[in-house]
Parts: C-alpha cells; sequence; structure tokens
C-alpha cells in the first residue's frame, strides 16, 4: 500500500514565528498532537503537544512570549506520498517518531502520516513492531 491511501490529508502547518498559545488552540481545533513548521517554502521542524508542554511550561517560560521557534523539534523527517507504508513505517520505527509529514513530487506538504494510519493500513505485526519501536524509552 502508498502511503498516499494510508495518510490523512491536508496538513496544517506554522511558521516559526507562530504563537504557542495559537498553536495549542490549532491543535486542539484540530484534534491533533503535532503541526510541522515551515519557512522559505521548506519544513524546518515540528511542534508536538508534548514539545509545548516540556519546552515551554514545564521549563517555566512565559507561555504567551514563547513561539513555534522557541519549543519546536528540529530536523524534520518526511516521506513521499508514493512510498510503500512499509518504507515510512520502517523510517518512523528507526527515529522513533510518531507522525510523519507527507509529501508530493511537488514537494507540497500533502498530508501526514500517523502511527494510527499505519495500525489501519499495516499488517499487525508490523504495526506492533513500530508501536513498539516508538513507544520504548529513548
Amino acid at each position: 500500500m502508498k502511503v498516499k491511501d494510508a495518510m490523512h490529508e491536508g496538513c496544517e502547518w506554522v511558521s516559526p514565528d507562530t504563537k504557542v498559545t495559537d498553536i495549542a488552540k490549532k491543535m486542539r481545533k484540530s484534534d491533533i498532537g503535532a503541526i510541522p513548521v515551515g519557512e522559505n517554502d521548506k519544513l524546518i521542524g515540528m511542534v508536538t503537544d508534548r514539545d509545548i508542554c516540556c519546552k515551554g511550561v514545564a521549563n517555566g517560560h512565559d507561555i504567551d512570549m514563547l513561539t513555534a521557534r522557541d519549543v519546536m523539534t528540529v530536523g524534520i523527517a518526511w516521506c513521499r506520498d508514493s512510498d510503500d507504508v512499509e518504507d515510512a513505517a520502517e523510517m518512523m520505527e528507526r527515529r522513533k517518531i510518531r507522525r510523519l509529514p507527507v509529501i508530493d513530487q511537488n514537494k507540497r506538504m500533502v498530508g501526514m502520516l500517523s502511527l494510527g494510519d499505519i495500525s489501519h493500513a499495516a499488517t499487525p505485526s508490523l504495526t506492533a513492531e513500530l508501536t513498539q519501536a516508538v513507544s520504548s524509552h529513548h
């Protein structure tokens, strides 16, 4: 199965200067746990709900002053919509990530592939292997 057949189509993203409070509101409204960060037409990072909690709130920063750049995880991984789901799952397993932005042949972000998407599209053994890998302590 191809990634385009398993992913969530469409994807929200934010610029690095977006306020963390606005990101959290987007997450709540869309019921998502991660939002990619883009700058100059390139993906540069990802903000997760965990990033907001651990890098923002728990560090005692003034949450109203923080931006995506302050809390994002850099070094974003991605896959193509034409990739096999198994290959994308292998990348997620290696990098211990639960969500993967998906780009098309024009290098445009067209969706997200999540652990949940994999669980619906892949074999039970691959799903179990991926879940174990991304859930282990880092």
